[in-house]
Parts: C-alpha cells; sequence; structure tokens
C-alpha cells in the first residue's frame, strides 16, 4: 500500500483503541428551504436535515447508510467532517470533540463525495501532490505513493497529467478517492463514493475500500443509495428517512425485523414508500439554490 503521512499515522497510533470511532447523540441540523409548491416568492420554513440522531461505531467497522434525495446523508458527513455547524447534540470521532476539535478531527477524517472538488486546470497527479503535502508528505514519499493509489483505484497512467477539467465525472470519482485514501485516514467518511463509475471501476472501488479497511483498520463510514452495495461493503446498515434514523443493524437482523427477502422491501415496510434513487447531492440544492 502506499506511504502514509507520519502525523496521521503517529496519530492513530496514539488513540484508545477501546473508545468508538464514532459516537453520535441526539444530534440536530436544521435548514431553511422554500416550499416549491408554493412558488418562488414562498417564504422559507425551517427544514429538520437531522432530527436527533443517535448512533456509534466501532473502531474498524463499516457502517452503511441508506436513504433518499434530502433524507439527510450528506448532511450527516459533513457535519462529521466539520464542514457545518450542529444545531444540537453531539458527535464524537474515537473520543475528540467533532464540533470543539475540529483539527484535530481533520487529521483523522477523509471525505469523498459525489461533488468532488478539484482544481481544474491541475492534473490528477498534481492535486495529489499538493493534498499529500497539506497532510505533511514529503515530495521523496509521493513520488512513489501517488501512483501506487492511482493505480489501486483503477486510473489510467496515460491520463495522470492531463488537466481534471477535460476527465469524465467517473475518472474524476477515482481521483477524489485516491486523495481521501492516499493518507490513509482512520475514519473514511464516503458520500456516495461510486456515483458516476461504471461496473468494472465500481467493482475495482469497491475492493480498494476493502482492502484500505483490512490492512490499515480504517473505520467507515458510507453513505449510498446502492443496496447491494451497502450489503456487500457493511457490518450494519442504518436508514435516514426525512433526517431520522429509523434502524442500524446487520442486514439480516433488518430483513428478520420487517419480515422480508430484501432491503429494498425492507425500505418500504419502514417507510411506506419505494426506494427511488439518488440524483446528486439534492438536499444541499434545494436549500441553497
Amino acid at each position: 500500500m502506499t506511504t502514509v503521512a507520519p502525523s496521521t499515522t503517529d496519530l492513530a497510533a496514539r488513540l484508545d483503541r477501546q473508545v468508538p470511532a464514532v459516537e453520535v447523540r441526539d444530534l440536530r441540523k436544521t435548514f431553511r428551504r422554500r416550499d416549491r409548491k408554493a412558488g418562488r416568492f414562498a417564504r422559507k420554513r425551517p427544514w429538520p436535515a437531522l432530527a436527533d440522531v443517535t448512533f456509534t461505531i466501532a473502531r474498524g467497522e463499516c457502517v452503511a447508510i441508506l436513504g433518499q434525495n434530502g433524507s439527510g446523508k450528506s448532511t450527516l458527513v459533513r457535519l462529521l467532517s466539520t464542514l457545518l455547524i450542529d444545531d444540537g447534540g453531539e458527535a464524537r470521532i474515537f473520543g475528540h470533540d467533532a464540533f470543539k476539535e475540529a483539527a484535530t478531527i481533520r487529521r483523522l477524517v477523509n471525505r469523498v463525495s459525489v461533488e468532488a472538488s478539484f482544481f481544474k486546470k491541475m492534473s490528477a497527479a498534481e492535486n495529489l501532490s499538493y493534498a499529500a503535502r497539506f497532510y505533511g508528505m514529503t515530495p521523496r514519499q509521493t513520488r512513489t505513493a501517488i501512483p501506487e493509489i492511482l493505480g489501486e483505484v483503477g486510473f489510467p497512467p496515460d491520463r495522470r497529467g492531463e488537466a481534471m477539467e477535460n476527465l469524465s465525472r467517473g475518472m474524476q470519482q477515482k481521483v477524489a478517492l485516491a486523495r481521501a485514501l492516499l493518507t490513509s485516514p482512520v475514519l473514511l467518511l464516503l458520500d456516495e463514493p461510486t456515483t458516476g463509475l461504471d461496473p468494472r471501476s465500481k467493482l475495482e472501488v469497491q475492493d480498494f475500500i476493502r482492502k484500505v479497511r483490512g490492512e490499515h483498520d480504517a473505520t467507515i463510514l458510507l453513505c449510498t443509495h446502492d443496496m447491494a452495495e451497502a450489503e456487500s461493503l457493511a457490518d450494519r446498515i442504518g436508514l435516514l428517512d426525512r433526517g431520522r434514523l429509523l434502524f442500524l443493524e446487520p442486514v439480516e437482523d433488518v430483513k428478520r425485523r420487517f419480515g422480508v427477502a430484501t432491503l429494498e422491501e425492507a425500505f418500504f415496510a419502514a417507510t411506506g414508500r419505494e426506494f427511488e434513487e439518488e440524483n446528486g447531492d439534492d438536499e444541499y440544492r434545494e436549500v441553497f439554490a
């Protein structure tokens, strides 16, 4: 595997293995948005993106959170990665307060999202080099690590020097995953990590997620609309619906609870609605449009 940043490795080694990787208690976040049916000039109303969400993730565990557009998945990931301010409740990462110890949290966490951003004029290798230096890796380390990590996620060698703006969404998503995994984070927050990838690339990324978890003791929170992906990768599966976490259990326990054969049937039993596929980060487009 790739060479990792010494600062990240040292911090991970000092973590108490008995402390849960993630502890969330009564977490709340409210936005204001317009009622689409009331017209463009209607007054914005409070909208609970997360409502008293509580769960725990053990170190080394992979947990998947399913949910439809606007269910709160991306809000949860942004809160845990210190990109949003909470409206109440508590979140701790390896015992550290996610809202009061942001600098420490950012050394422990890496995030891959469906709307990953880059320096568009720079190449994949240049973007990764910039990120690696930010995390304390030396030029000598990155010369070896960057080609290795790009190879692991299936990024073609002949396109590593090409500007990001010329790459497809799927190719950019591979670079986003490589950037997040370059420093071997202790907690990996994956928000639709395989969106836009072709079937073969999706399988390559899923295999690599398993490899990172196995070789580096990484804890993973995976937010996805892909039920097969969730069932394949996760120890436990949760369902966020309209900001509320309805359950978080091993998949077989979920099926037994609702007396069904599939996760899709369990979703219908829990919510009374069919599961619809995601079309990007709608909960944010709706709020800030």
